[in-house]
């Protein structure tokens, strides 16, 4: 779905930082609080769950891309190893709802974050959250609509910001824990509720993958981007470990639980005072808010490579990039989708569905590579571990949501099947306009 091209801007600093930017960026502040409500003072080990499938989820991309040509993304390998124009398609879309549900929860936590900052819930009777998250949206939609974007340096910028906000909240965070009552790791109560939040917390690993979309921006991508995979999550896993860590310890369970979505903006309250909750809260917005735009750019490009190879209908691109812009209709369509979750559903609901296609297709990644294990230079056991993660966390995340949050379980269920019968109904016949028509230019399966 890329070109092959080893020529780019970005060295390894600016690729790690993408990929760090990418999970850190909004994915702590939003689901630290879901995680914690699921599995306690354990879920620092929930993220050591998540991050090791997510990275060896990392290795079977790397692999994929290695020896798929053209090089690429989902798409590019189901197309390449499993001669599946259907199923690169059903991938492609899959992903696509899947960053909308991510940007909804990063919408959703910039809006929680905001009114805990202010103390307004509600202006001219409508929820304060909820306008601040539609405001949020728009404002990216119209700058990505006009052609807007960050440079390079800016992200490392914000990136090291990002980090060091963190970080900073974790050293101070067990100073404090360690002078005032200890810091608890739940070692004593292992359990199945940290597979269940690995689960639902698969959501915040997957901003890695950044780097497969851009790879004609990275200098030497064919090395640059497999160190910044196995550099950037091992990193981002050690942050919410400590992050996980601090938040249980000084706030609680039983707190954290109550305002899930301010769980570290809570946290650092009790440490930090004013200031503190200061700190984390501005850097949750910038944070969030950044997320949202990386994001939403992000798929955009990955939704006119989509266009490109026939994966969508062209009609969402009818300049066909004589412009050389992204496809406004997609910018406001995904604009559309992700005010739309963030208005209607929790913000669980909305981390378990992003989490759930996630889960999805790097396990279906981690598959194909599993099948390559006899290439010279490709291990079995990181695609194993990651098949075997993923196999695990869709049960134990659907047992869960349907055993103590039946309400979101059934709407996240309805929303997959719909998601699912829309994307036969596309690429198995020809009710959609262009449906047969680009199976045909394909070639078929």
């Amino acid at each position: 779905m890329t070109e092959n091209v080893s020529g780019g801007d970005l060295g390894l600093t600016g690729a790690i930082s993408m990929a760090l930017g990418g999970m850190i960026g909004g994915g702590i502040y939003a689901v630290l609080g879901v995680v914690v409500s699921i599995s306690g003072a354990l879920s620092w080990f929930s993220f050591v769950l998540a991050g090791l499938v997510a990275l060896c989820a990392g290795y079977s991309y790397v692999k994929l891309n290695q020896l798929s040509d053209p090089e690429g993304a989902s798409p590019t390998y189901l197309e390449w190893f499993a001669d599946s124009s259907t199923l690169a398609g059903m991938a492609g879309w899959t992903l696509l709802f899947g960053y909308v549900g991510s940007m909804a929860m990063y919408a959703y936590a910039f809006g929680s974050y905001f009114v805990d900052l202010t103390g307004v819930e509600q202006v001219f009777g409508f929820p304060f959250r909820a306008v601040l998250s539609l405001a949020i949206i728009g404002a990216f939609v119209a700058l990505n609509f006009v052609g807007v974007e960050e440079s390079g340096w800016v992200e490392i910028v914000l990136v090291v910001a990002k980090i060091a906000v963190l970080v900073g909240f974790v050293v101070v965070g067990l100073w404090y824990g360690s002078s005032n009552g200890g810091i608890q790791t739940g070692l004593d109560s292992l359990g199945f509720e940290p597979i269940m939040a690995a689960a639902m917390s698969f959501v915040a690993f997957q901003g890695w993958q950044l780097l497969m979309y851009s790879q004609s921006t990275i200098e030497d991508h064919s090395d640059t981007n497999p160190t910044a995979i196995y550099i950037s999550i091992p990193t981002a896993v050690l942050i919410y470990i400590g992050v996980a860590i601090v938040t249980t310890s000084i706030v609680g369970v039983a707190m954290v639980s109550k305002h899930p979505e301010v769980a570290l903006a809570t946290a650092s309250a009790q440490f930090g005072g004013r200031w503190g909750h200061l700190v984390i809260s501005v850097s949750a917005l910038l944070s969030t808010a950044s997320a949202i735009n990386a994001t939403l750019f992000t798929s955009a490009q990955f939704s006119d490579r989509l266009i490109e190879n026939d994966l969508l209908p062209q009609r969402l691109d009818p300049d066909d990039g004589d412009s050389g812009g992204l496809p406004k209709r997609i910018i406001l369509i995904l604009g559309v989708l992700t005010a739309g979750f963030t208005l209607v559903g929790s913000l669980e609901g909305i981390t378990s569905f992003a989490s759930l296609t996630f889960i999805v297709v790097f396990g279906a990644m981690s598959y194909l590579a599993l099948q390559q294990r006899d290439h010279e230079d490709v291990s079995a056991i990181p695609p194993a571990i990651g098949l075997v993660g993923t196999v695990t966390f869709l049960p134990m995340m659907v047992w869960h949501l349907f055993s103590s949050q039946r309400a979101v379980f059934y709407t996240v269920a309805a929303i997959s099947a719909v998601v699912v019968a829309v994307e036969l109904v596309y690429f198995e016949t020809d009710v959609f306009d262009g449906g047969a028509e680009t199976r045909a230019a394909r070639g078929g399966d």
